[in-house]
């Protein structure tokens, strides 16, 4: 038996391993993708550049400004107990109360470049009132001698305290929250924080919370820090870093990286930067930039949701912020911005060198047409404040002019240019802006394209403000004109060659600041050449353009609402004419 077995086993063919068919290898097509050596060199390269833009701070600054934020914080908590003892509140609340002050955006996010602002928010309990910490903790901070430069701006979207400490610019935002006592370690991230939170101290805690969730949500930090920074420079680079004036602002930006981020965890900071202008060269807007999915958690405050909210459907570039409640953090951008940042990421897409990426535009030779603002103050102390009010509302002058059907774009330069009298330090402090303009010409016919209405209403929506506010004081104008590429005389800063101003004066619509005491007899100030029944301004190249501005012999301009101010003779005129043929 056992040898059957054997002579079995011995007599069994042998089975053959089956081998797999091998592939046909996977073609490639452009160029290899680089190799780590090469990212690294790449990476270095761009370190290098951003260092000599003063992209990087030094360790001794960076701990400046942690001793900053540090003794903004002793103040503020010391500022709290006062509080609870003026308030006779129990022993026991001024030693529980807290209190809880922490950085956000640029600063926390480890982007911030020489010489940034700092963004620092304030959070209280809930018993205090909101004016409280603009009237007293102000006073307060008045007294160190420390602080400098300090005004209050509660009319803000988020009101704020802007104030200098030891040399560094401070944003403060305060919020307030329903809880007795604001420890440490307070969680602010946590969602059932807002249920019963007001809506302005919802709009401060906003700002922290989509900082720290973006940090959260990107894979790697570093690479992301890096990436930013150089997108940073960039828009600044290529004026088109302005939240304000349309454009997008730090946290925008930093939402567009942290989800190129996202889609290539582990990329290099410089094949991040390259992808950037990759994908948003190809984004199909005005579908939505998001780092993760919508979320309502029903505490009746207002979330972006295009599915829901006809409005947010009419958003031009949605970039939605990660923390609740999720809003668009580009809801300022305009059909011309969206057109200019469009047209600079296509120009990214394109270089090759990371010099030629951050290379300055020249603004005054993209157009033939401007419009030329001016904010006038009667001494330097009251300048900053009725800068801001006027640069507020210069987009809202943009969408107007985008809705004149014959102006194809409008171009607000987000370079603002001061001009002081070094002589006389009783002159007048101004302020000028550039808004570069394109006419739709209709193939050369002859046009009659009225800006009268658009400038003389900005002028009346920004002095309208400004008494609401009582910023109002002696001595204080905005002014508008229509000016061409051939009128502009002196040199911009940083731009050797570049003209603005032309020593001629020309046409314009201005306002002047009325007088504090009496806002009904309130008189327009005369421009220098209200003499003259009209002007005109006529281009050497190209059709001739010519502007035309007269004004009544009682002084100033009619109100666009008037019926006087219909009257074409009365109004800021740029006539387009075809050239004769030949």
């Amino acid at each position: 038996m056992s040898t059957l077995v054997s002579s079995t086993v011995a007599t069994m063919p042998r089975r053959t391993r089956r081998t797999a068919p091998s592939r046909p290898k996977q073609k490639v097509y452009g160029p290899p993708p680089p190799t780590r050596d090469e990212e690294c060199a790449q990476e270095n390269d761009l370190i290098e550049i951003l260092k000599s833009f003063g992209c990087f701070e030094s360790y001794v600054e960076l701990r400046h400004r942690e001793n900053v934020v540090q003794r903004l914080e002793s103040l503020f908590k010391e500022w709290l107990i006062e509080m609870c003892l003026q308030m006779n509140s129990p022993d026991i609340v001024p030693q529980k109360v807290g209190g809880k002050l922490v950085p956000f955006g640029s600063h926390h996010l480890g982007v911030a470049s020489k010489g940034a602002d700092i963004d620092v928010l304030c959070v209280g309990p809930g018993f205090l009132q909101r004016k409280d910490f603009f009237s007293s903790f102000v006073r307060k901070l008045k007294r160190q001698r420390e602080v400098k430069d300090i005004r209050v701006i509660e009319e803000a979207f988020v009101p704020v305290v802007k104030l200098t400490f030891e040399g560094i610019e401070i944003d403060l935002v305060f919020a307030r929250v329903a809880r007795y006592r604001v420890p440490q370690e307070m969680d602010l991230l946590r969602e059932d924080l807002l249920q019963g939170t007001d809506l302005h101290s919802v709009r401060s805690l906003n700002g922290y919370r989509v900082t720290e969730e973006i940090l959260r949500l990107v894979p790697n930090v570093q690479n992301f820090r890096l990436a930013l920074r150089t997108i940073k420079l960039w828009a600044k680079q290529r004026n088109i870093y302005s939240n304000s004036l349309g454009f997008l602002g730090g946290i925008s930006w930093a939402i567009l990286v942290a989800r190129i981020c996202q889609e290539y965890p582990n990329a290099s900071a410089s094949t991040l930067v390259t992808k950037f202008f990759k994908e948003y060269n190809m984004w199909k807007w005005p579908n939505p930039i998001m780092l993760r999915e919508l979320k309502d958690c029903h505490f009746n405050l207002p979330v972006w949701d295009a599915r829901v909210n006809l409005a947010d459907r009419s958003h031009s570039m949605p970039i939605i912020t990660p923390a609740y409640p999720m809003q668009n953090t580009a809801f300022n951008v305009t059909p011309s911005t969206l057109a200019i940042m469009k047209e600079e990421i296509q120009r990214g897409h394109t270089i090759a060198s990371w010099s030629q990426l951050f290379e300055k535009p020249n603004f005054l030779r993209k157009y033939k047409h401007y419009v030329l603002l001016q904010a006038t103050s009667a001494t330097e102390e009251q300048h900053p404040a009725w800068v801001g009010l006027v640069e507020s509302r210069i987009r809202h002058l943009v969408v107007n002019l985008e809705r004149n059907v014959l102006v194809t774009r409008a171009h607000i330069n987000v370079q603002s240019y001061p001009e002081r009298s070094t002589g006389n330090a009783r002159a007048p402090v101004r302020t000028k802006w550039l808004i570069g303009l394109v006419f739709n010409e209709q193939g050369g016919q002859h046009l009659s394209i009225d800006l009268t209405p658009n400038l003389q209403r900005f002028s009346d929506i920004v002095h309208s403000v400004a008494c609401r506010c009582q910023m109002f004081r002696e001595g204080m104008s905005t002014s508008a004109r229509y000016m061409s590429q051939k009128d502009f005389s002196w040199d911009l800063p940083q731009e050797p060659g570049r003209r603005v101003i032309s020593e001629e004066p020309q046409p314009s619509v201005s306002t002047a600041a009325p007088s504090p005491t009496s806002h009904q007899a309130t008189k327009r100030s005369r421009s220098p050449h209200s003499e003259t029944s009209s002007k005109k301004l006529k281009s050497d190249e190209g059709p001739s353009e010519e502007v035309c501005l007269s004004q009544s012999k009682s002084g100033g301009l009619k109100r666009a609402h008037t019926p006087e101010s219909e009257s074409p003779s009365k109004r800021v005129r740029t006539d387009l004419l075809r050239p004769a043929e030949t």
